[in-house]
């Protein structure tokens, strides 16, 4: 099914800037009736383009920002791991600097390469600045059919522990053990989260995705702690879901779902099958579509306290999609399944940090990331 507001789209990336900046009432006047954030001056943030088409789509995010005079300056970082004194690959510490200075950062993607020695990049960030919130939101865009309509759902994912921690090793030659650790401090935190999420956003329901019947003690705790938070936001309905049961009425009906919160292996599953993807096969060719990292940019000033910036840029941003302003859609593989845009909302922080820090005071939290 095709797809909207995704990199893979093949459409250049030049002709939807242009799209975007024949929009001067919405898009190039936005400096007009700054917000009071706004006044403030002009804020650093980190940019990590990635690779593959990230630095093509990243470019396109800067010249659309300068157009809208964002007051915002980017201190661009590369995150290709480098060899340590004692033979280990990291993360420059240099990039790891800027967002700890910075305390916020927008992210183009990153692949994962696959075998014995690579770790993932995006695994290696989460860890370093504890970023336990994976939020990605998927949404019907007006103007564009498909099977689906008014699609509005958003999955929260565990970001540090569960299988996908990469916590694994070999016992005996032909016999691995993976690890699957599920704490309670963690399930918790991100239990509560989802909640406040849910209330701040003005959303009706949250549903927790586990499969408790089997992994009673691990996915149970999980369990425990997101029935425990529901009993301390009666204002929010709750329900609960095996995996594979949202994974069957995702693909039917994906409009009775609103938002969902799970472990990491489910979270990184399910929202995959909502909205990603890296197009690699389209790196340096100008074609990626870099609609979904700008409205990752749009999320990220809102949380920056700059939406009058962020509604300008959205609204000719979709505007010029319902318009017309579509990628081609001829040959190449289909990627995706929902019309979706791609976020993920990564919080920074001590364990005991409220939401609330997380809003609006940077100064608190050790760096959040958009990509």
């Amino acid at each position: 099914l095709l797809q909207l507001c995704q990199p893979s789209y093949k459409m250049p990336s030049h002709q939807l800037l242009l799209q975007l900046m024949k929009r001067p009432s919405q898009l190039l006047q936005a400096s007009r009736g700054l917000s009071a954030a706004a006044a403030g001056g002009t804020r650093t943030v980190t940019l990590i383009p990635g690779d593959g088409i990230g630095p093509e789509i990243s470019n396109s995010v800067k010249k659309i920002f300068a157009a809208a005079k964002v007051p915002i300056a980017w201190d661009e970082v590369d995150v290709t791991p480098v060899k340590g004194p004692d033979g280990q690959f990291r993360i420059p510490q240099k990039a790891i600097d800027s967002v700890n200075k910075h305390g916020i950062g927008l992210k183009g993607p990153l692949a994962t390469p696959v075998g014995k020695g690579h770790r993932s990049l995006n695994l290696a960030l989460r860890k370093e600045f504890n970023l336990y919130a994976n939020v990605r939101p998927c949404r019907s865009l007006e103007g564009y059919p498909t099977p689906y309509k008014n699609v509005d759902l958003v999955t929260i994912r565990e970001n540090t522990e569960g299988e996908y921690s990469g916590i694994e090793h070999i016992i005996v030659d032909g016999v691995v053990q993976s690890i699957k650790l599920i704490t309670e401090t963690a399930s918790r935190r991100v239990a509560k989260f989802a909640f406040e999420f849910a209330l701040r956003e003005g959303r009706r329901k949250v549903t927790a995705v586990h499969k408790a019947n089997i992994m009673r003690l691990s996915d149970g705790l999980f369990l425990k702690c997101c029935r425990e938070e529901a009993h301390k936001h009666p204002g929010v309905e709750f329900a609960e879901a095996y995996l594979d049961t949202v994974c069957l009425n995702m693909v039917q009906d994906p409009t009775q779902f609103d938002v969902l919160v799970m472990p990491n292996l489910y979270g990184d599953i399910l929202s995959d099958l909502l909205s990603t993807a890296r197009a690699p096969d389209i790196a340096g060719k100008d074609l990626a579509n870099p609609t979904a990292l700008l409205l990752s940019g749009v999320m990220m000033l809102r949380h920056m306290q700059l939406g009058e910036f962020a509604d300008r840029i959205e609204k000719a941003c979709l505007d010029s999609i319902g318009d017309g302003a579509r990628p081609h859609q001829g040959s190449g593989r289909r990627r995706h399944l929902l019309p979706v845009h791609r976020h993920h909302l990564l919080q920074g922080g001590l364990r005991h940090r409220r939401f609330e820090c997380f809003r609006g005071a940077a100064s608190t939290v050790a760096g959040q990331l958009w990509d």
